[in-house]
């Protein structure tokens, strides 16, 4: 639970900047919207602070919301939030809105921008597909990559397209998105098919492999995904090699580990094997080696606590032994 620390100025009313309403109130999330309202009687009313679990119960939210919304808040520059301790305490100073009314260099750009009919309508094609009006931050984003990463007006509609499909309309999000394309070194719209192509095709992997182990949550941890990304790009195994070095896993130990399964598969990757067949037939020889019978006319081995094997065996001449036996030699 955190607590957030208002500097209060005692105001019996509470006031919105037209600035809020106009040009942040929009483009946040209702929620978000909500959490700086109240926050904001609480400043005006001269309340010293507040819980996230009070302002959580008040407005019929998750306390994680709360704690998104000081952060989104702060990251647009309406408030100035800063830890007080290492226990997840806050001081929020609600900024003067009225001073980002003026003008500056972005703002300028921005406009000298849209009087470029195709960029104008690409932000405008941007707008219908995000289901929302765009903040001047997102805009200055998006019209930044033509100069910072070199996309064209086209590419740029393709990546916010591929991010609405997937549900997937915060700038945050896109701008992580728009990061990997760079660095990736994507320039060209069919880079940007084949990119997205092999992705799709690498989480529709990943999600079979994961609902094969009976994990459902939508969000794995990054050393997961990256485990699972090597069996699937590095070793380029086929899925029932897999499923196969799971079923090992959970038949040894009785449980799903990542880290095992790893070892499974390493192994056959050093080993060159590619396929269940060669596998089976490697894991065949295996056992046939391990067990070794003696060899017809082979000796066995003396126990340390008997000197069997230390006697001397005598050669004997049977034919001879039978005749003095019954009598025979005596007619030579």
């Amino acid at each position: 639970m955190s607590t957030f620390m208002f500097s209060s100025k005692n105001i019996k009313h509470t006031l919105i900047s037209n600035v809020f309403i106009d040009r942040y109130m929009p483009t946040a999330r209702g929620e978000y919207v909500k959490v700086y309202i109240l926050g904001l009687k609480y400043f005006s009313t001269g309340e010293a602070g507040a819980s996230s679990s009070v302002i959580a119960a008040t407005l019929n939210l998750l306390e994680t919301d709360v704690l998104h919304a000081w952060n989104y808040w702060s990251n647009e520059g309406v408030i100035k939030m800063e830890p007080i301790d290492s226990k997840g305490n806050y001081t929020i100073e609600f900024l003067d809105l009225s001073e980002s009314e003026e003008v500056s260099d972005s703002d300028v750009h921005i406009l000298k921008e849209l009087d470029n009919l195709s960029t104008k309508d690409m932000l405008q094609d941007i707008e219908k597909l995000i289901g929302r009006p765009l903040s001047n931050k997102e805009i200055s984003m998006y019209i930044g990559w033509q100069k910072e990463f070199g996309f064209s007006l086209e590419l740029t509609l393709i990546l916010i397209q591929y991010c609405a499909s997937k549900g997937k309309t915060d700038y945050r999000y896109i701008e992580k998105v728009a990061l990997a394309w760079h660095d990736n070194n994507i320039k060209t719209i069919d880079e940007a098919q084949d990119f997205i192509s092999y992705n799709e095709d690498k989480w529709v992997k990943l999600r079979k492999i994961l609902n094969y182990l009976g994990i459902q949550n939508k969000e794995i941890m990054k050393p997961q995904e990256q485990l699972l990304t090597k069996w699937i790009s590095t070793y380029n195994f086929p899925l029932d090699v897999i499923f196969h070095g799971c079923d090992i896993c959970f038949n040894r130990i009785g449980k799903t580990d990542f880290k095992y399964i790893d070892g499974i598969l390493n192994s056959w990757f050093k080993d060159g094997l590619k396929t269940l067949e060669e596998i089976e037939k490697n894991q065949n020889s295996k056992k046939k080696t391990t067990f070794k019978p003696n060899t017809v006319g082979s000796k066995p081995k003396s126990s340390s606590n008997s000197n069997f094997g230390n006697y001397e065996q005598r050669s004997y001449d049977f034919d001879d032994l039978e005749k003095k036996l019954l009598g025979w030699d005596d007619n030579d």
